[in-house]
């Protein structure tokens, strides 16, 4: 039969703020500000913090100068006991760089801004318009294709050609099949298409145009002047042989072209040194771009580390909306009410994710200190529990706090995750770090012998002959990760 009966249990679960707090300290730099812009287009609440502070700028640092840290995070707003800052009386704000570091289209209003630049310049020009832009391939070509003297027909059809390559620089479409896409009178043929495309070969690099790997060699073989030496014997092998070639049949390809060993090396090396893709030569889109969450500065013989200020949105609590809704009769459970909490806590949320953020950052860098010194070759092992224990933390707080961000040093921009490298043993008993067997690797590597490189056995040995024990397959696994090929591909014939 049917009964209704009471359970009693317990289970943890996380308020709204939490929630809130865990999400934004997850989120990189730039998800981060997209965040921020949102709430404040859409909390009435908020508004942006045009304050005038210090202007820090990170692009004029150089490596080793001076830092001054930022202000402490109690100068933006005091904690409470449990650690969570509160509100003052100077405003619920969250401090950031100045006005001129914010996207031009940071949402809210900013109120005036001064239109006159220290450097003299009045136009208010966004300094990024000053930024080298390289040009992509088919602006380069439409750009070369403006100095020849042609009909209308023959530039448009030239025109068609430029647009039809891929971003490799080859034509993948036969002749054919653009002749037919294209709708002029009178109609299109394939010779006007193959005269086009010679002089789309001829605008620019050598092998743009070609219609396959073979084409494209051949194109830049031809582009070499005559008395260049193996030039003959590489454009056979290029134009007939190239499958031999990747099969490294040098006895075939000797009987095939009729040619000595010395010959055939010395066109070999020649061939291995063409680009077949040079498409990619232009438009390399220098756009992928990492906004370091930190700085680390060498200031007085110490490393010191500081929020970057560029990551900082100028956020805070609009203070004539909470005193008209203060001195209204709103009630706590009314929409507005709602808004002006989420508000604040967003204030203190953030704050608190780049309080966290700095200290694991501090931590890292003081584990890691001879990395900054000597370089991958000095990165000590190191877990995600060996922070949380020193911070008293929870392991995955850490987790999130290293997760998408990233640290500027004078050795260059590296992500949180670097810095915990997985630990490996030694004959001796002792401890290091992948990061430094994969250095180790690399530099062994670099000073082989190219006409007797060494295999992932003799790097394995090599290493073992250090005090380093490693697989091979562990070798083989690092030297992938290096992007270096195997020891076949990389003997110089």
């Amino acid at each position: 039969m049917p009964s209704i009966e009471l359970r009693a249990r317990q289970s943890l679960a996380l308020t709204p703020r939490l929630q809130q707090s865990v999400r934004l300290l997850q989120l990189s730099a730039l998800d981060f500000q997209q965040e921020l812009r949102t709430a404040l287009d859409t909390n009435p609440f908020l508004e942006y913090d045009s304050s005038e502070t210090e202007d820090v700028a990170l692009a004029g640092t150089n490596p080793g100068e001076e830092a001054s840290p930022l202000p402490a995070a109690d100068t933006l707003a005091p904690a409470d006991p449990d650690g969570v800052p509160t509100e003052s009386a100077a405003g619920d704000r969250l401090e950031s760089a100045d006005q001129d570091d914010m996207p031009a289209d940071f949402p809210g209003d900013y109120g005036s801004r001064n239109s006159t630049r220290q450097n003299g310049d009045a136009d208010g020009s966004d300094p990024a318009e000053w930024a080298r832009s390289q040009p992509t391939l088919r602006e380069q070509l439409h750009d070369a294709l403006g100095l020849y003297r042609l009909g209308d027909r023959d530039r448009a059809v030239a025109r068609f050609i430029i647009e039809a390559l891929d971003d490799d620089g080859y034509l993948r479409q036969s002749l054919a099949d653009l002749a037919g896409s294209v709708d002029l009178e009178p109609a299109l043929t394939e010779e006007e298409l193959l005269v086009a495309l010679r002089l789309v070969q001829s605008l620019d690099r050598p092998g743009l145009g070609a219609r396959s790997l073979s084409e494209c060699l051949v194109l830049q073989i031809d582009a070499l002047p005559a008395d260049k030496p193996g030039r003959d014997v590489a454009r056979q092998l290029a134009g007939h042989h190239l499958e031999r070639l990747a099969r490294r049949e040098q006895a075939e390809l000797q009987k095939q072209i009729g040619c000595s060993a010395e010959e055939l090396r010395v066109a070999c090396a020649l061939v291995r040194k063409l680009d077949p893709k040079p498409g990619n030569y232009y438009g390399r889109a220098e756009d992928n771009y990492v906004v370091p969450d930190v700085i680390v500065r060498q200031a007085r013989n110490k490393w010191v580390v500081s929020i970057n200020p560029a990551v900082q949105p100028k956020a805070r609590i609009h203070r004539m909306y909470a005193q008209l809704f203060a001195q209204s009769a709103g009630t706590s459970r009314s929409p507005l009410a709602q808004q002006l909490q989420e508000a604040r806590w967003l204030i203190r949320n953030a704050q608190q994710r780049f309080d966290t953020i700095q200290r694991v950052a501090e931590c890292i860098v003081a584990h890691q200190k001879a990395f900054f010194q000597y370089g991958e070759i000095a990165l000590k092992p190191m877990v995600l529990r060996d922070v949380a224990d020193e911070l008293g933390l929870h392991e995955s707080t850490i987790s999130r706090a290293t997760g998408n961000k990233y640290m500027a040093t004078p050795r260059g921009i590296f992500e949180f995750k670097h810095f915990f490298p997985r630990e490996l043993g030694t004959e001796s008993g002792g401890t290091c770090s992948a990061a430094a067997v994969r250095a180790l690797l690399k530099e062994m590597i670099a000073a082989e012998n190219t006409r007797d490189p060494l295999s992932d056995v003799m790097l394995a040995k090599m290493l073992a002959d250090q005090g380093v024990l490693v697989a091979r397959r562990t070798v083989a696994k690092y030297r992938h990760l290096m992007k270096v090929p195997p020891a076949d591909l990389r003997r110089a014939l």
